[in-house]
């Protein structure tokens, strides 16, 4: 799916304003890699007659230096630090609220959504619907994007929808379509509580996300903007079935246990509900496919690679970003061409590259060309060309 109008056209739809909620907690590779050790002692130690006998593998310690080196990651958010590091744990400890309290997701979402109607100096009354687009909602239903706009104070409508990491990129192409057909501003959302789905007891993934929530503001590209803009030339979606990157947690999984069910069963059927990924097939796979789809949308919105200035990429891997912008730019890229905010926020899923367009576009220019480009489980991807007005 595309949408592009001609690089000499001016485009109908501008974002206007975005903003970013950051917890207050934060985990270091040195803290999460001591509590991880410390699991992993207690494991080989519990379970030393089964590893010497062979019937049970001893665990295998981890490093900072190992997870830097393997993700770029050095720190993250999270919204439970305490309950992750606690061993006999190992998982955010976030109690459930009442039903007329708000949400965990609809309270991050609202923070970020006040900081973007603040930059874009908009009221609540100006937004007309809100779409919570994230990997990670916390119920089926009502809707969190409905408790978001009762929360705000919008009268509108609102939706939630779940394309994974992409999520952001195919928010941003909902918004462009619903204010075509008459919406005047969309929010577009994306709180991500990443942590409550990460298994912290295994050694190749227990450091890669963090928590987080983002929001961008939509509107029509009409008349003169009092404040920063950036005209959307054009979006590309793209979907590929795989089950390389999965999670099986749903509304079904009370009704799968049976009776005469062993204990090894039910440990894998618990592990199956949490992040699971193959990440050297999830590499080789995601790297070309989403450097192909950015490549052809530059040149079929009518530019080439030396007219981009900046990539907002998602924040997975910093490999796999320098890997996708070498494709795009054909060379290695700067850390100014393609900002990494992966060191600090850790994988933040679909808010991921929104962070990095958040806090990496304040020194271009007027007329400056940049894409914003998620990508993840699906898999999905989606890439949106910008460029920047006032």
């Amino acid at each position: 799916m595309t949408s592009s109008p001609n690089a000499t056209q001016t485009a109908d739809v501008r974002i206007v304003g975005t903003g970013l909620f950051t917890p207050s907690d934060s985990i270091s590779n040195e803290e999460l890699v001591a509590s991880y050790n410390e699991y992993v002692d207690q494991f080989n130690e519990t379970n030393a007659p089964a590893i010497k006998e062979g019937t049970m593998e001893a665990l295998e310690k981890s490093s900072a230096e190992f997870v830097e080196k393997a993700s770029g990651i050095k720190s993250r958010f999270v919204m439970n630090k305490e309950g992750i590091l606690d061993i006999n744990r190992m998982g955010p400890r976030l109690k459930a609220r009442p039903d007329q309290d708000l949400s965990i997701l609809a309270e991050m979402s609202v923070n970020a959504a006040k900081d973007a109607l603040k930059a874009a100096h908009l009221k609540p009354d100006d937004i007309d619907g809100v779409i919570c687009a994230c990997s990670n909602l916390q119920r089926g239903y009502p809707a969190i994007a409905v408790e978001i706009q009762d929360a705000l104070g919008i009268d509108g409508f609102g939706f939630d929808m779940n394309v994974a990491c992409a999520s952001a990129a195919f928010g941003i192409e909902t918004g462009l379509g619903l204010i075509r057909a008459g919406s005047r501003r969309i929010l577009m959302v994306n709180p991500e509580i990443c942590t409550a789905h990460l298994n912290f007891r295994n050694r190749d993934c227990h450091f890669i996300f963090g928590d987080v929530a983002t929001a961008v503001i939509l509107e029509r590209n009409e008349g003169a903007a009092n404040h920063e803009s950036w005209e959307v030339l054009g979006t590309r979606l793209k979907t590929k079935f795989s089950n390389n990157i999965r999670n099986n947690f749903g509304f079904l999984n009370h009704c799968e246990r049976e009776d005469d069910e062993s204990a090894d069963d039910q440990r894998h059927r618990d592990t199956d509900k949490l992040f699971m990924q193959e990440g050297r097939k999830v590499f080789k796979e995601v790297v070309p496919l989403v450097g192909k789809m950015i490549s052809d949308h530059i040149g079929d919105t009518g530019f080439q690679a030396t007219d981009i200035k900046r990539m907002w990429l998602h924040q997975a891997n910093l490999s796999m970003n320098e890997f996708i912008a070498k494709i795009v730019l054909g060379r290695e890229a700067t850390r100014e061409e393609a900002p990494v905010v992966l060191d600090e926020y850790a994988n933040t899923s679909s808010a991921g590259s929104i962070i990095a367009f958040h806090k990496h576009r304040a020194d271009l220019q007027t007329g400056d060309i940049g894409v914003i480009s998620g990508f993840g489980a699906g898999y999905s991807a989606g890439s949106v060309i910008v460029r920047k007005t006032s």
